[in-house]
């Protein structure tokens, strides 16, 4: 059967993929989750084997993830379990794209030779008065920071440095560098964003971005594809994440060891 890109034939299995990360980082249900990543791409192979290749990538770093548990824990054992399952999430599809598929979808650019605009470089500075208010208020007024642990000595807050950092950077190489690069092969870019942005946003829900985070999380996650769709540039989306993942790691000590929560009158 020929098809056309961009056919609503496409969007089906890529959707049903998208949905297999809701169900497997909010919901919970491997079984559930691993029949619909299954079913995806099946379903694809009937509309294009390209895209049944590159749904598979994409699968691949989905499974890897689901099978750890996603936590804020910062003990040695678990940041190097999540560590190396990230590793695999995006060195794997990274290495089949271009050693095995031999067309090298995959990409991490980091120095492009594209100057940042005047209002790229703007954003940058409003990201973290924003990202304070917001991040502030989100934590102290749902009380999800307890989600991640209090810590007060210098190890501690050295481990929460890294581990809010690290994943801030998994993230963009990822939901954006990797599953929306290859959905867009496939889709219009606007249906790729939401379908990345599902899984982006269903993965901080289980790490404990819960109550009300998707409703911030979600727009951040699109901002960012359409972000890297302008700039074409790894450094630049990673450099807003890490610049929000800085405001939340000081907001997290601070609303652990100090009591500035009393200024938002909860």
């Amino acid at each position: 059967m020929s098809v056309s890109r961009g056919s609503s034939l496409f969007l089906l299995p890529a959707t049903l993929l998208s949905a297999s990360g809701f169900v497997l980082f909010a919901l919970e249900n491997r079984l559930l989750g691993f029949s619909m990543l299954i079913a995806a791409i099946l379903g694809a192979l009937l509309v294009s084997r390209g895209l049944a290749k590159d749904l598979a990538l994409v699968a691949f770093g989905l499974t890897v993830m689901s099978l750890i548990p996603v936590t804020t824990d910062i003990s040695t054992g678990h940041m190097l379990e999540m560590g190396a399952a990230m590793i695999a999430a995006v060195a794997v599809p990274y290495a089949v794209s271009r050693w095995v598929y031999r067309d090298h979808a995959v990409r991490f650019p980091v120095l492009t030779g594209q100057r940042w605009t005047r209002a790229e470089k703007m954003y940058l500075w409003v990201v973290p008065p924003l990202g304070y208010v917001m991040l502030g208020y989100y934590m102290v007024s749902t009380g999800v920071y307890r989600n991640w642990p209090a810590v007060s000595d210098p190890e501690g807050i050295i481990r929460l440095f890294i581990g809010t950092n690290g994943l801030g950077i998994w993230d963009e190489l990822f939901f954006i560098c990797t599953a929306f690069t290859l959905l867009r092969r496939h889709l219009p870019e606007w249906q790729a964003n939401l379908l990345q942005a599902v899984l982006f946003t269903s993965f901080l829900w289980e790490l404990g971005f819960e109550a009300w985070g998707p409703l911030f999380i979600f727009p951040f996650a699109l901002l960012q594809a359409r972000l890297f769709t302008i700039t074409k540039s790894l450094s630049y989306i990673v450099s807003v994440h890490l610049l929000f993942d800085f405001v939340l790691f000081l907001v997290l000590l601070q609303v652990h060891n100090s009591g500035w929560w009393d200024a938002f009158g909860f």
